[in-house]
């Protein structure tokens, strides 16, 4: 017969440890970040310190929640990870951050789209990689010609009008 209770005989989750702690710096990092700004004495009460202050609040708190549940070891156990989808999609954003200045938009995240597609087991690079190009090219159309906004530029993109 269970109680519901938290299970004693399980030990704390040391990768919930380590997620409540890699929370708590990221939100430690976001307060002091915050506290550094300098802003005119107008803009003292509401103003762009208040969202990174509400945002580091909150990761606090699901730091808090993640120790407690670590702690009570509540958490389900894991199934164990797969590398190799995992490694096409690091893959495919080491491609989009070396390509992205050289190759321009399209090229880098159409990549980028392929290589994720093949990490989660969509269609192979020769049918993944230009439809992602495609969708990438169609992307920068739509921010750098219709709303003006500057992104990386490369052949494919030179072509455009």
């Amino acid at each position: 017969m269970t109680t519901g209770g938290p299970n004693l005989a399980r030990r704390p989750d040391g990768a919930a440890l380590v997620i409540a702690l890699i929370l708590a710096v990221i939100a430690g990092v976001i307060i002091w970040q915050t506290s550094q700004m300098r802003l005119p004495p107008v803009q003292q009460r509401v103003g762009p310190t208040v969202f990174p202050y509400v945002i580091a609040a909150g990761l606090l708190a699901l730091s808090l929640g993640t120790l407690v549940q670590a702690l009570r070891g509540s958490f389900p156990p894991r199934e164990k990870g797969d590398m190799g989808p995992m490694l096409w999609i690091v893959a495919g954003l080491l491609a989009q951050i070396m390509l992205l200045s050289t190759a321009g938009f399209a090229i880098a995240t159409g990549l980028l789209f392929a290589f994720t597609a093949k990490g989660f087991g969509r269609g192979p690079l020769w049918q993944t990689i230009p439809i992602g190009i495609v969708f990438a090219l169609l992307v920068w159309f739509i921010f750098a010609r219709g709303l003006q906004l500057s992104l990386p530029a490369g052949p494919l993109e030179r072509l455009l009008p």
